[in-house]
């Protein structure tokens, strides 16, 4: 069993001050008209991370839910992580996982849909972390960036999934 390598679990939920030495990126998208339900679907599935190029995700992984594990793959590295919340609401839904020993960052990073009046969705993802791993330290601010570029292919691989289905 690994271990959360961060003190503020469910910081993403909470909103707040962001802990010293650590950045945030957020991140909004615009799903479209009546894609809620499965945009929901794909995001609770993992289909949104196993669409996303580059980034595997086992087979037999369980649906997100608070303690579910997860070791997310790029390539030659390895990103486990733990569901540390689920928010499921009439208009919004969804999750965060946390990072777990042997990830190259600390922190949380939650994903988020929200349904809006004219029920149209939005997608949201807010990660609050900093660098663990030596290489992941050695991008300094390349690594944010990198973070950022991985945020906007989720966002592009939820928004390319047929979600009006």
């Amino acid at each position: 069993m690994r271990n959360l390598t961060y003190n503020d679990v469910g910081i993403t939920a909470k909103g707040g001050p962001v802990p010293p030495g650590f950045h945030k990126l957020q991140l909004r998208t615009p799903l479209g008209l009546d894609t809620y339900d499965r945009a929901a679907e794909a995001l609770f599935t993992w289909e949104m991370h196993r669409a996303t190029p580059f980034i595997r995700v086992p087979a037999d992984t369980p649906r997100a839910a608070p303690g579910v594990q997860v070791s997310l793959r790029a390539g030659p590295l390895t990103a486990p992580c733990e569901d540390v919340w689920t928010v499921n609401e009439t208009h919004r839904t969804g999750f965060a996982y946390g990072t777990l020993t042997g990830h190259p960052e600390c922190g949380e990073e939650a994903f988020v849909l929200e349904r809006r009046p004219d029920n149209t969705t939005d997608f949201v993802i807010t990660a609050i972390s900093r660098s663990s791993a030596w290489y992941a330290r050695a991008l300094g601010p390349c690594g944010r960036l990198l973070q950022r570029a991985v945020a906007l292919r989720y966002a592009k691989s939820l928004k390319n999934l047929d979600v009006t289905r």
